[in-house]
């Protein structure tokens, strides 16, 4: 019996009859007393957690940077401005959009919440912790298969709290054909009324799992694209750090003040003290200075103007929003307002590069791992991101418009050739030159004639009439 089995029957063994909630299961490869310390966040042969600390991300990358939150709600808000409905994809070719009522569970995820709401979470979980994962629950305490009481909702696994399960056949999680047999949501204990937070043990078809950009180092998990740029967000941290400081500290870089050498110390502890009390900090800063008794006042170092602060300052900021994929004009940043990128085209061009070349990819990802949690109304149904309604593709429309108009045109001087209707749209649906092959009806020109008959007349007669 292999691991995803022995996981499986003892999974809902412990469950109670009538799929009421579920309890722990033990694994035989597993010792309870192990899961706390041997599996939360950690990365072993045979699991899997994320390899940072991801309120450490939060605090101090995203709610401490305004250049890092800038691009995360840059992406977040035209992410979440999509809806998702089923198509059918039948020889490679995609249909029409349509609706199912299972699909009503995600449009209002929970009580309180929408799907704007729901891929909001998704992306702020991407973009901190490099997978965001989600299952079903309800009122009555039950969750994944089982939760189909009253209140039935989605509801977020945070990241740091799962560790992804692998194994294989064989029992080698680095076989081949590893795979994540189940997922570990371990909360810490809150302590409330003594009662100490029990592991849940969730199958994979139980959780939605969105992870859009792998990490090379594991096999399942994702990776938050804050990793490549850490140095550049501490940079920027330095960079704002600097400024205040150089803010509060007279608004030079450096004062050297140079005093007799017949000062004694206390002298000196004495002059120190009344000129920082008098001279340092933004309210004093420009200030005329007096002094006597041999003191000399240099001023070294440059300002801010000749540091070219805005363009040291600026290139950390466009690396950040290279890595999260996201054009500095989108965002605001100062290199995307400097000079013409201001204008219509480059925003345009920025605005297609960012939905062709990261939204596209987020939005099929993102309908590809929720379809785990609603049933497929149809074997060929997808789960895809319809952005008919999206503001910030709207302008695509346009484009679409053109295709459309060259299509028809193409369709009117392939049935004006005499091919058959059906067969045309079906080439200019494929691109296969190949469906038009025996589909000629025989008739030629405008009119659709058979060849060689005269205009009005019999062909057969040789002659014809007005």
């Amino acid at each position: 019996m292999s691991t995803l089995d022995r996981v499986t029957a003892r999974h809902r063994a412990m469950s109670r009859p009538g799929g009421d909630r579920k309890q722990w299961s033990e694994p035989p490869f597993w010792r309870l007393d192990q899961l706390r310390s041997a599996l939360l966040g950690v990365t072993a042969p045979d699991r899997e957690g994320i390899e940072h600390e991801f309120e450490g991300y939060v605090q101090r990358a995203g709610k401490a940077n305004a250049v890092v939150f800038s691009c995360c709600y840059a992406r977040l808000r035209v992410f979440a401005d999509a809806q998702f409905l089923w198509r059918d994809r039948v020889d490679g070719q995609l249909g029409a959009h349509y609706d199912s009522p299972d699909l009503a569970l995600l449009r209002r995820p929970w009580p309180t919440g929408t799907l704007a709401n729901l891929l909001a979470w998704m992306e702020v979980d991407a973009t901190y912790a490099g997978n965001s994962y989600w299952t079903v629950c309800d009122d009555e305490g039950r969750y994944g298969r089982d939760a189909r009481g009253p209140g039935r909702r989605l509801t977020r696994l945070r990241p740091d709290w799962v560790t992804l399960v692998i194994d294989s056949a064989s029992g080698d999680p680095y076989a081949i054909d590893a795979r994540v047999v189940g997922l570990i949501f371990e909360p810490p204990s809150s302590g409330v009324g003594g009662v100490r937070t029990k592991p849940v043990l969730l199958m994979p078809d139980e959780v939605c799992h969105y992870s859009p950009i792998p990490d090379p180092a594991a096999r399942f998990r994702g990776m938050s694209w804050l990793t490549p740029v850490l140095r550049e967000i501490g940079a920027d941290l330095a960079a704002t750090e600097h400024k205040q400081k150089f803010f509060e500290n007279g608004a030079a870089l450096s004062t050297v003040v140079s005093l007799d050498k017949d000062v004694t110390p206390e002298q000196f502890a004495e002059f120190v003290q009344l000129f920082k009390a008098q001279h340092e900090g933004p309210r004093n800063a420009y200030k005329t200075l007096f002094f006597g008794g041999g003191a000399d006042v240099t001023m070294r170092g440059v300002d801010l103007k000749n540091l070219d602060f805005k363009q040291v300052q600026g290139g950390g900021e466009t690396r950040i929003a290279a890595a999260a994929g996201v054009h500095p004009v989108v965002v605001g940043l100062s290199e995307g307002l400097s000079g013409s990128s201001l204008n219509a085209g480059n925003y345009s061009a920025a605005r297609r590069n960012v939905a062709d070349g990261t939204l596209r990819h987020l939005w099929n990802e993102a309908g590809a791992s929720l379809e785990t949690l609603f049933p497929r109304p149809r074997p060929t149904a997808e789960l895809l991101v319809d952005t008919r309604e999206t503001a910030f593709v709207r302008e695509d429309a346009k484009d679409i418009a053109q295709i459309q108009q060259t299509r028809a045109t193409a369709l009117r001087a392939l049935i004006d050739a005499g091919w058959d209707p059906d067969a045309a749209v079906d080439y200019l649906r494929t691109d296969d030159l190949a469906r038009l092959v025996g589909h000629h009806s025989g008739l030629f020109s405008v009119q659709l004639q058979p060849l060689g008959s005269g205009q009005g007349g019999n062909p057969s007669s040789g002659g014809g009439t007005a």
